[in-house]
């Protein structure tokens, strides 16, 4: 009787330790966590300009297409803001019309100028020519002089006054181009007034109301993308030598019962989860105690239909037996 106790006993004891066995040898091949959590890309919401919020169209938690408008912003001063610009630069360009015509004016100016000053110089030197051989009296030649001088001074001022003009319209084209520049950003102001979605998704974390002051720049809520999810899933660092990228992953969500999916490993982290805190753990002490670290090795998760949640637990293994050489 005493022989038969002790062979089942040392058979319960073989089968524990098979099963201890079994179950290192599968942990060892299916590594899995449950520290894991469903991610997907979020966007900040903002508008680029400050003001007072007009219109608010959307709920929260409401899916969204991209280009959907999300909220505007009263655009009473923007319009204003436009129109004014609008009138700064008809006004210059007004001026550089002004500027212009008087330009043609100095160059025809200075074209009489010029002819006179090479009527005036030919006679100059016809005069002189006489005079050294005493065909002319001193004063034609005197008065050939005078003439001379007075021609050259007005061209000199005809081209002094064409230069200040061709200058001042210089300034003046500046002052265009520094007028159109605010007109465009008045205009984009006013365009920014009305704020659209960048991508399909819900909305999240709303509680922008009509009326509200919103800053530029300044995040109002969220939009859960709909297009790429994966989970970031951190196992122990014992078991990142059998995780390689493109293994197969099965994943299991505890909000959904009952569902598996299926992904692939797509990276795995460079630094553990408290190596990034702003707090990291301090090891230099004198009661230090070794913890296993975790990294956070990302899932790449097949194309689904079931309700993903950001934030949503889960549980993944990862299939290492396979050969990723053959694939």
């Amino acid at each position: 009787m005493k022989s038969i106790k002790g062979v089942a006993v040392a058979a319960m004891l073989i089968a524990i330790a098979a099963g201890l066995l079994l179950y290192w040898r599968h942990e060892e091949r299916y590594p899995s966590t449950k520290d894991a959590y469903v991610v997907a890309n979020i966007i900040n919401v903002a508008a680029q300009v400050t003001g007072k919020v007009a219109e608010v169209p959307i709920n929260d938690n409401q899916p969204i297409k991209a280009g959907d408008q999300l909220f505007t912003i009263d655009d009473t001063q923007f319009k204003a803001t436009v129109d004014q610009a609008q009138a700064d630069l008809d006004r210059a360009i007004q001026q550089v019309q002004t500027f212009s015509t008087q330009i043609a004016a100095a160059k025809a100016a200075v074209d009489s100028a010029q002819s006179a000053f090479n009527t005036a110089n030919n006679n100059f030197e016809r005069n002189k020519a006489l005079f050294a051989d005493g065909d002319v009296a001193q004063v034609t030649l005197d008065q050939a002089t005078t003439e001379f001088a007075q021609a050259s001074a007005r061209l000199t001022a005809s081209q002094s006054g064409l230069l200040a003009l061709q200058s001042s319209v210089a300034a003046k084209q500046d002052n265009v181009l520094s007028a159109r520049a605010q007109l465009e950003i008045a205009k984009a102001d006013l365009d920014w007034t009305k704020v659209y979605a960048a991508a399909d998704g819900w909305i999240a974390n709303l509680t922008l109301r009509p009326g509200s002051a919103v800053a530029a720049n300044a995040p109002q809520f969220s939009i859960v993308e709909s297009s790429d999810w994966w989970v970031d899933a951190n196992f122990k660092e014992t078991a990142l030598p059998r995780i390689r990228p493109g293994q197969p992953v099965t994943v299991q969500i505890d909000m959904l019962p009952g569902v598996t999916l299926t992904g692939k490993v797509a990276s795995i982290g460079r630094g553990s989860g408290d190596t990034f805190s702003l707090l990291p753990s301090e090891n230099a002490s004198g009661n230090w105690v070794k913890v296993t670290r975790r990294f956070a090795v990302r899932v790449e998760l097949d194309p689904t239909d079931v309700p993903l949640r950001v934030g949503g637990s889960s549980k993944v293994t990862v299939d290492t037996t396979v050969d990723l050489a053959e694939k």
